[in-house]
């Protein structure tokens, strides 16, 4: 029977290659499931094999930790260098978006809190 081994929503397409990849690798047979045409399907690696199952869980746990580290430092490495994305760098590269996500924020807040200051 087969058992889910990794979510696939919000996940970087190069972290999925890699995943894809570290079980071909290790011979483990696994099938994927699509977020489908509108997104609302379950996104997914699945193991074929429950005996597998252990081994790539295992495998997977390894790979992401070594992941995180990487990222981690690489993250440390562009803060040092100011090469760190900020707040205003993401304003820069689109004003419209940027003020329209805190408008948003904004509109969501207020209709959240005007029934407790209307009475």
């Amino acid at each position: 029977m087969s058992k889910l081994l990794f979510r696939l929503r919000h996940v970087p397409e190069d972290e999925a290659s890699e995943v894809r990849d570290l079980l071909e690798s290790h011979e483990i047979e696994y099938f994927e499931t699509s977020a489908g045409l509108f997104g609302i399907s379950f996104p997914a690696i699945w193991v074929r094999r429950d005996r597998q199952f252990e081994t790539a869980r295992r495998l997977i746990d390894e790979y992401q930790a070594q992941r995180r580290e990487r990222i981690r430092s690489q993250y440390r490495q562009a803060q040092e260098q100011g090469n760190a994305r900020t707040a205003f760098d993401f304003f820069r590269e689109n004003p419209a978006r940027f003020l329209g996500s805190i408008a948003m924020a904004a509109l969501v807040l207020y209709f959240s809190v005007r029934f407790f200051f209307s009475f």
